[in-house]
């Protein structure tokens, strides 16, 4: 295969993440190619749907300090695009006696990270929203700065800006390989060949395969997840103008929207799916975990019956949690990134990090904490996960 002329970037994985990543390139003056294995706005990956929550309640000032950073970002997004997506809504975390972090950890990590936060109970939350029936004595926050964003919505502008600054974007077209050539890389996709400065692989539950032949895979455990969008009796009381964005903490952590894009009201469990390949597994729900979803949410949020749909994804994680944004120690010009479970408030910015490091940059922020190389990655290594 001869090599086509050369790209500075190619980004590897057209999701939430990497065409966030494609378009903060491109309107960075590179010339960028972009290549998805699948259609564009596909639902194999991890950033589908309508929606994904946004807010700043996390027990790190570090993410908190992200967050809101992240939402200056994409407020440079919606106005270049001309369209809204980002909807505040206000939020409200619970946290249940079971809850691995209780509330006042959250609380500190909100204010040590600049957010405001507002202590409540149970019987403060149902006072205000009485949609929602948490137990009285339940220890609560609440939180203005929350909301949701239209995710399909916002990867599509984020593709549409990327081709209005430039960039090449080619769904239908699999890498196989990413070969270092001399000072440049060269990108196997689709029968051929393109030579590039860098490669940012945003790839997901098919990263490994990618890294595993330079030597280079992160230990990463990919999980079949799923939502599910409720019934409502009255699907007025939760428009998002009057029902908030909700998270309950505890051994099973569950968290839930307004009703957006479906007549039917989302919620979903965190990490309760189990561990598959991107080549193995199934998109079809799990009656147990749909009917464990139900039962929960029917007692907390009682005007919300059975599900009506129910949708699945994957979601591709580090052990301790946090993200990977981060140049290969060992191959520089090959940009690893993984973000999924928490990180589609933060495509924007991280996609902005990515292009900067990608061009040779001091990406901002520059966290330690997402580095490949970081000692939660070691081989070996079993650190506790984070909560977040």
């Amino acid at each position: 295969m001869s090599a086509e002329p050369a790209a500075d970037v190619a980004v590897v994985g057209l999701g939430g993440l990497g065409s966030a990543a494609a378009c903060w390139a491109a309107r960075m003056g590179a010339r960028v190619v972009g290549l998805e294995q699948f259609p564009l706005g596909h639902d194999r990956g991890g950033s589908h749907d309508h929606s994904r929550l946004i807010r700043l309640a996390y027990h790190h000032p570090d993410y908190v300090r992200l967050a809101a950073t992240a939402y200056d970002v994409w407020g440079e997004v919606e106005r270049a695009a001309g369209e809204q997506l980002v909807h505040l809504t206000g939020g409200i975390d619970m946290f249940g006696p079971d809850a691995p972090l209780g509330r006042d950890v959250y609380a500190a990590g909100m204010i040590e990270g600049g957010a405001e936060v507002e202590l409540l109970t149970g019987a403060d939350v149902s006072s205000r929203w009485p949609q929602l029936a948490p137990p009285g004595d339940v220890p609560a926050l609440a939180h203005a700065r929350a909301g949701f964003i239209a995710s399909e919505r916002a990867t599509a502008a984020h593709q549409r800006l990327a081709r209005e600054a430039g960039a090449q974007l080619q769904d239908g077209c699999a890498v196989t390989a990413v070969r270092p050539s001399g000072r440049d890389l060269l990108v196997e996709a689709g029968g051929r060949t393109i030579r590039c400065r860098s490669v940012i692989l945003s790839a997901g539950a098919w990263l490994n395969e990618l890294l595993e032949p330079l030597g280079a895979s992160l230990p990463l455990t990919v999980s079949r997840e799923q939502i599910s969008y409720l019934a409502a009796d009255d699907l007025d009381r939760f428009r998002p103008d009057r029902f908030p964005v909700w998270i309950w903490h505890g051994a099973r952590t569950y968290y839930g929207f307004p009703a957006f894009g479906e007549r039917a009201v989302k919620a979903a469990e965190d990490q309760g799916g189990p561990e598959v390949t991107a080549r193995t597994r199934s998109f079809d729900p799990d009656p147990e975990a749909t009917a464990r979803l139900h039962r929960f949410v029917s007692e907390l949020v009682p005007g919300l019956g059975p599900p009506v749909l129910t949708k699945t994804c994957l979601y591709t994680m580090t052990p301790d949690r946090d993200f990977v944004i981060s140049a290969l120690p060992r191959h520089p010009g090959i940009v690893a990134a993984v973000a999924d479970g928490h990180g589609f408030k933060f495509a924007s910015l991280l996609g902005r990090m990515l292009a900067e490091i990608s061009l040779g940059r001091t990406p901002s922020p520059d966290l330690e904490r997402f580095r490949a190389d970081r000692p939660a990655l070691a081989p070996g290594r079993d650190p506790s996960p984070a909560r977040v």
